[in-house]
């Protein structure tokens, strides 16, 4: 049975419209410890990060909690070996700067993936669990009168993929969830919490390491290869 025409299309934000730079890799982290008088191994990030990850997928009720992030940032120090009374102010400092613009880089691919939505008259929104203001998002990227609705966590009130912050979005653009499509490197934030409400969803993988949980999701290596999608 063929889809309901695309009429808006919801993108997360971290990781799949911008990346960060040097400022939260192993590197910046050890000189944001440093200046709390922690010692870690930075060669330790990558599996650092993937050991913490599962206190992201905890069951929180839906409840943006940003405690929820410093502990996984802590997590992530302690894994690096960092320890010493001064690992939840170091954990919180980082959690802050994450919402800082200008540590980020937007994928070469972005803009004009928006610029080709728009001129389809596709309607665009963000939906992003963060705490980072997508209005200054928007000016820091040069992307002002591209998107048309804008759903952060922390302004919401709820994560995804608990149903309320897409039926927010949703009810923002004013389209049924058949004519929405909604675009993220989450299998379980954004594809599978956009399913429940009936939405579609692309699933992006930049590195290629498709899960194996994905099924039978389209997925997409570049937002160049979203056209073909809608």
């Amino acid at each position: 049975m063929p889809h309901d025409a695309t009429r808006a299309v919801f993108f997360d934000v971290d990781f799949t419209l911008i990346y960060p730079g040097p400022t939260f890799q192993g590197s910046g982290y050890r000189r944001f410890c440093a200046r709390h008088g922690i010692e870690i191994d930075p060669s330790k990030f990558e599996q650092a990060v993937a050991r913490a990850s599962a206190l992201l997928d905890r069951e929180q009720q839906g409840i943006y909690d940003p405690q929820i992030f410093v502990d996984y940032t802590r997590r992530i120090i302690e894994e690096m070996g960092g320890r010493g009374g001064a690992l939840d102010t170091c954990a919180r400092e980082i959690y802050e700067e994450w919402a800082v613009c200008h540590h980020f880089s937007l994928y070469d691919d972005v803009a004009e993936t928006l610029r080709d939505l728009a001129e389809r008259r596709i309607r665009i929104g963000l939906i992003s669990n963060t705490h980072r203001c997508l209005a200054s998002f928007q000016t820091h990227f040069e992307l002002q009168g591209l998107i048309s609705v804008a759903v952060s966590s922390s302004e919401h009130g709820y994560m995804k993929p608990h149903p309320s912050i897409f039926e927010a979005a949703l009810r923002l653009m004013d389209v049924p969830p058949r004519e929405a499509l909604m675009v993220g490197d989450s299998l379980k934030q954004d594809i599978e919490g956009a399913a429940r409400l009936g939405m579609r969803g692309v699933l992006v993988c930049r590195s290629g390491h498709v899960p194996r949980e994905a099924g039978e999701t389209p997925v997409i290596q570049s937002l160049s290869e979203l056209p073909a999608h809608l």
